[in-house]
């Protein structure tokens, strides 16, 4: 049996909203580097917008929701028995990077481009 998407805490979950709003999208997110203990060595910025995904993958499954075949044919069989397969997860589909000046290892200011540190979309997979 495959495990489902990780999900957290919604003060939401109690009253299921008829109007999309639970469903699958981008959320925000601030990582502060020095609430992570990162900025020691990383010289700026001090934080970024990183957002996370996080929603219900409902069957039947909107076009918004950007969701592979294989996506919607899981949640499909979800639908018609739950214990055979979980829904399909809320996850990244599009990313972008971030530059940050960090110290190395000599204590020489660097700048680096990092891939795939926020995420620009959201989607069924």
């Amino acid at each position: 049996r495959l495990s489902s998407c990780a999900s957290f805490p919604s003060t939401s979950r109690k009253h299921k909203r008829k109007d999309g709003r639970d469903n699958c999208r981008r959320h925000p997110l601030y990582v502060d580097f020095a609430d992570v203990g990162w900025n020691d060595w990383i010289v700026a910025p001090p934080g970024y917008d990183a957002y996370y995904c996080q929603g219900d993958c409902p069957f039947p499954m909107a076009d918004h929701l950007n969701s592979t075949n294989h996506a919607i044919v899981q949640t499909l069989v979800n639908s018609v028995n739950p214990s055979a397969v979980p829904k399909a997860c809320c996850v990244p589909t599009a990313l972008s990077s971030i530059s940050m000046l960090y110290l190395d290892e000599e204590n020489k200011v660097v700048l680096k481009n990092y891939q795939d540190m926020a995420v620009l979309g959201c989607g069924c997979r």
